[in-house]
């Protein structure tokens, strides 16, 4: 039951955060557009520009003021709690799905963290990411933007590579784009809603506005418009393994959020001319040569010196749901021919208590991403999937919680290299 409610749990939670999420981006996306297709010819005397648009069946005119219009609004529409929700409902989401079972999903097998220390790691990663970009920003580096955002990247891409020491491939990701998220809301926070209310305060006391302000609020809310791709892919990425598992999982997130980065770009510029639209193929180039350079390879799994994804070896004590488990008995070294018979020993020992019609581990009521591996069609078909999970990354069994050994791995491998045969 217990596992049954935190999977609602999660549900929800995730429910509600793609449901801010896309309020918040919509609107940021469509306030992007809406600025980048004002009308600026011959505009109305106090207005930067209009437009004029149909939706849905209706007319809108749509009027931008250059300062305020000479008497405010009775009701005027803030755009803020989409970000605020988005933030909170992430972080809901970061700790039902990582902090209250961090051997699960947030700590590298083999790294030495304890659950306690991953979860202040986690959380102390976000705190001093905003602060560490609001210095940088606030100082004259701050005055150079192109230089602000390349020193920003590379300081985000090395916190992707640190996670990835100590947090398995999934949980460096997603506390790579927490970061990313943080410093977006933080933005919005204490840095664009302040500005447009110093704006507002100034029009009533009809003084000048600290032209300073804006600034800032620009610079951030230009970091937040190219910030948008890049995380809205970490927020799905823990459904494309072939990228968090990765030994190199931090270099294909940068690269992926440079292809993100150029789309973004042409989309913001594509109202003056179209001559950054070469983004675009490139764009879908590197997306394709990311997907050869990360595809698994044609020759036979190296079973005894495969590669791990976050450590060189894979050892984790077994949470006290899963203690029950036998050490298993230390299967021959693969060298002849491997029956089915010897793999699904494995395979129902070490991977059928979590990928099963019925579970027996307690942390889950039923199959994760529902793989199972009730019968032999199951596991043969799912063999290139084992292959690239249990022998060549080993980030399965998670955390290696039913004890897994390097001679099952080998064991499996081989059997997978004579063809995975069922029968």
């Amino acid at each position: 039951m217990e596992a049954h409610l935190l999977e609602w749990l999660n549900l929800a939670v995730r429910w509600v955060h793609m449901i801010v999420g896309i309020a918040w981006i919509g609107a940021s996306f469509y306030f992007n557009w809406l600025e980048n297709n004002l009308n600026r010819a011959n505009p109305r005397e106090g207005l930067a520009g209009d437009l004029w648009a149909i939706h849905g069946g209706g007319i809108y005119h749509l009027e931008k003021y250059k300062l305020a219009p000479p008497a405010m609004p009775e009701n005027l529409h803030w755009f803020k709690w989409e970000a605020y929700s988005t933030w909170m409902s992430g972080v809901a989401l970061l700790t039902v799905v990582y902090y209250l079972n961090p051997t699960l999903y947030l700590i590298a097998p083999g790294s030495g963290l304890t659950p306690g220390v991953a979860v202040v790691l986690g959380l102390g990663s976000l705190v001093v990411g905003w602060f560490f970009y609001d210095l940088l920003c606030e100082s004259r580096l701050g005055q150079y933007p192109r230089l602000l955002a390349v020193t920003l990247f590379v300081l985000l891409v090395l916190a992707a590579w640190a996670f990835n020491q100590v947090f398995s491939g999934r949980g460096a990701y997603l506390h790579v784009g927490a970061i990313i998220g943080t410093i977006m809301v933080g933005n919005v926070f204490r840095v664009i809603m302040p500005a447009q209310r110093a704006l507002l305060a100034a029009i009533a006391e009809n003084r000048p506005p600290d032209p300073s302000l804006p600034g800032k609020g620009l610079l951030r809310s230009r970091h937040n418009n190219y910030f948008t791709l890049p995380v809205l892919f970490i927020m799905i990425s823990n459904h494309f393994p072939s990228t968090y598992d990765s030994s190199w999982n931090w270099v294909i997130l940068a690269c992926l959020s440079v292809l993100a980065i150029l789309v973004r770009h042409y989309f913001n510029t594509r109202h003056k001319s179209h001559k950054f639209a070469w983004t675009l193929p490139v764009a879908a180039l590197g997306l394709l040569c990311l997907a050869y350079v990360t595809g698994p390879t044609s020759q036979p799994i190296p079973v005894a010196q495969a590669p791990i994804a976050n450590k060189a070896v894979v050892v984790a004590a077994a949470p006290a749901t899963v203690t029950s488990l036998p050490a298993a008995t230390e299967p021959p070294p693969p060298t002849g021919n491997v029956s089915f018979e010897q793999v699904n020993a494995i395979i129902q020992q070490r991977c059928a208590v979590c990928h099963s019609a019925t579970p027996t581990n307690s942390m889950f009521s039923v199959a994760p991403a529902g793989v199972m591996f009730d019968t032999p069609e199951q596991i043969h078909l799912l063999a290139p999937r084992i292959a690239a999970q249990a022998v060549a990354a080993q980030v399965m069994p998670l955390g290696n919680i039913t004890r897994m050994t390097p001679q099952e791995r080998d064991l499996i491998g081989a059997w997978i290299n004579q063809g995975a045969v069922i029968h």
